[in-house]
């Protein structure tokens, strides 16, 4: 498998002191190391899924390519306001603040397979708010995909007892 973090840029103090930020722009934009990446996930999920769902925003880069390659469609959960139908929402706790996130209420029908993708696992807040929005709809969670996870913050854990996937882990 390619070294793929030598494509992940640390930003020091950002979004604020004290956090250590890892930037997955140079790996999107090496076209080997995006292409590795999306295979990796694909290969590991391939016929187990039947709708992928990409959280706002690094999600939906990597998610759409994955939903393209397994031959599934691509449902997404914003911030609040971004999407213009009826919506469910869940709260969650990052590790720096509160926030919110959105689902369309027909996003997917049930019974679904849904793998849950974005960039970075940290505490689990966000994807653990994705995990509801899908039990919400009737989904059923085939798993969840990362680039990274920070395994120092135990967001695995806040998962249990879905399958976490993460291909970097720092």
């Amino acid at each position: 498998m390619m070294d793929f973090k030598q494509y992940i840029r640390d930003i020091a103090d950002f979004p604020k002191p004290g956090i250590v930020f890892r930037d997955i722009t140079p790996l999107l934009a090496n076209a080997e190391a995006f292409h590795g990446v999306v295979d990796v996930i694909v290969d590991r999920y391939r016929g187990a899924v039947d709708m992928v769902l990409g959280i706002e925003s690094r999600g939906f880069i990597i998610g759409a390519p994955v939903a393209y390659a397994l031959g599934c469609g691509l449902a997404v959960v914003r911030k609040p306001g971004k999407l213009p139908a009826l919506t469910f929402t869940a709260e969650y706790a990052l590790e720096y603040g509160q926030d919110r996130l959105e689902i369309h209420q027909d996003a997917f029908g049930h019974p679904t397979r849904v793998l849950i993708v974005d960039d970075l696992l940290a505490t689990g807040g966000t994807a653990g708010a994705a995990v509801e929005l899908v039990q919400r709809l009737g989904g059923q969670i085939a798993a969840c995909a990362f680039v990274i996870e920070l395994i120092g913050l135990n967001g695995r854990e806040r998962l249990r007892p879905h399958a976490a996937f993460s291909i970097l882990q720092y």
